[in-house]
Parts: structure tokens; C-alpha cells; sequence
């Protein structure tokens, strides 16, 4: 027990740069990959958490516009959302990443977009933002009409009707299929391993140590297995936080007429 502890306190926060520099190099304990695998969650956590928060506003945004009858908004959102939903996100990576290294050899100022921390969020914050976009658009196309109409008897127009009647109708609609995405999401936070943008301070994420265990035992059957339960149980978290908040924007409707939250399985994105 008390060497595990040591283990720990020695590589808990290795992956952000606290703790012991190198890696274990023989003798491979179950808590040393339980607690390596679990500092590199530190960067998949990151990297959703922050895709998530951002793209939502995104998202708004873009469902808005391309329900707009101006083509100078719609026109631009229908193309973003075609682009970045129609394109695979690890080719996504591949082309940020040279583009960012383009632009770093012009000008300085884009050293920090070609590493990880902030290179491959935008691209998961641009991914997100269009596949939630097209869920909000299919929301706002579903609120009902007798709503709206009842919006304009209270003489409410513009900002006023968006806010308090648009905006929280059209989140209600979307939650469930929203709550899928942010799930994805977490899960495509894996794919940051496999893109060309190099992690902070080269000490990688989740997959990264558990591909380094695997490799140096031959044995694939103890890191990946421990790295899906972590992600199991972040899911499981997922689940919960948003099946809370999809209670609180359905709180005025009878309980057998609330959508309710669960895993739903996408095999085709």
C-alpha cells in the first residue's frame, strides 16, 4: 500500500509536468498504469471539458444562422457544418497542424497554436461546434409554432423572444442528441495521440501512456482495458451531469412527457 501511495504522489500529475520526469522501466506495477493512465485522462478531461464549453456558443450561433433567410449568414454556416462534419477529424488534425506550422514559420506569434494544449482544441472546438450546430438548427426547425405565436401575443420580439423563449425551448429539444455528442466528443479526444501536434512538454495524454505500457509488455490486455474504464466512468459522469441539467430545462412539463438521458450507441458518426 505505502509504495502505491509513493506511486501517487510521484506520477499523479506527471502528465501536466509535477512528479518524476521519467517513465518506469521495468517491474511494471498495476498502480503505476492505473495512475499513469489516469494523469494522461488530466489532457482527454482538458481537451472535452474546454471543446465542449466553447463549441456550445458556437454551435448557437451557427444553428441561428442557417435558419436565417439572410444568405449572408446562412450561406457561411451551411458550409462550415458541411466542411467540418463531411471531413474525418484526423484529417481535420492533419491539415490544422501544417497550417499552424505554416503560419509559425511567418510569424512567431503562432508557436503556442502547434502544440496540443491549444493546436488541437480549436480543431475539437470547430469539430464539436459544427455537429452540435446542426443538432441545434434541427431543434429550432422543431419548436413549435404555437409557441412562437404565443411569444408575439405577449409582444415580446427579437432578443426578448430568443432568450426566454426560443434559446431554452430549443436546448430542450436538442439535450438528448447533445448529451450523445458530448460523449463522442470525449471519446474522439483520443485521436490528439495520433495527430502531428506534440503534447506539452512531451508528457501526452491518456492513450500515449497506455500505448507505452503496452508496448513495453507485450501485453495489451492490462493498459487498455484500465484506459477504457476510465473512460467508462467519465461517460458515466457525462451521463449524469447532463441527465441533471436535461431535469432542470424540462422541470415545467409533466414527468411522463420529460426526455429522458441515456446511452444511446452511434456506430455511424
Amino acid at each position: 500500500m505505502s509504495e502505491c501511495l509513493q506511486t501517487i504522489h510521484d506520477y499523479a500529475l506527471r502528465s501536466i509536468g509535477i512528479g518524476e520526469r521519467l517513465l518506469p522501466r521495468d517491474g511494471f506495477t498495476l498502480c503505476e498504469q492505473v495512475t499513469l493512465i489516469g494523469s494522461g485522462m488530466i489532457w482527454n478531461v482538458y481537451f472535452g471539458v474546454m471543446a465542449l464549453f466553447t463549441g456550445f456558443f458556437l454551435a448557437t450561433a451557427l444553428a441561428v444562422a442557417k435558419g436565417s433567410a439572410n444568405p449572408w449568414a446562412r450561406k457561411p454556416a451551411e458550409w462550415f457544418i458541411f466542411v467540418f462534419r463531411g471531413s474525418p477529424l484526423f484529417i481535420q488534425f492533419f491539415f490544422a497542424y501544417f497550417l499552424f506550422l505554416s503560419l509559425k514559420n511567418v510569424n512567431s506569434f503562432f508557436d503556442p497554436f502547434t502544440a496540443a494544449w491549444l493546436g488541437a482544441l480549436i480543431v475539437l472546438f470547430f469539430n464539436t461546434a459544427a455537429y452540435s450546430g446542426e443538432i441545434f438548427y434541427g431543434a429550432l426547425r422543431s419548436i413549435p409554432k404555437g409557441d412562437i405565436e404565443a411569444a408575439d401575443a405577449y409582444g415580446m420580439s427579437g432578443w426578448s423572444r430568443f432568450r426566454r423563449i426560443i434559446w431554452p425551448t430549443m436546448l430542450r429539444l436538442a439535450w438528448p442528441a447533445y448529451t450523445n455528442e458530448a460523449i463522442f466528443l470525449f471519446h474522439a479526444t483520443t485521436l490528439v495521440f495520433f495527430s502531428g501536434f506534440p503534447a506539452w512538454q512531451q508528457r501526452g495524454d491518456a492513450l500515449y501512456y497506455a500505448s507505452y505500457f503496452a508496448d513495453k509488455t507485450f501485453n495489451p490486455f492490462v493498459p487498455y482495458p484500465i484506459l477504457a474504464g476510465y473512460f467508462i466512468l467519465f461517460t458515466l459522469a457525462i451521463v449524469g451531469t447532463f441527465g441533471l441539467i436535461n431535469k432542470r430545462l424540462n422541470r415545467h412539463l409533466p414527468s411522463e412527457n420529460r426526455s429522458k438521458i441515456g446511452l444511446r450507441f452511434n456506430p455511424i458518426r
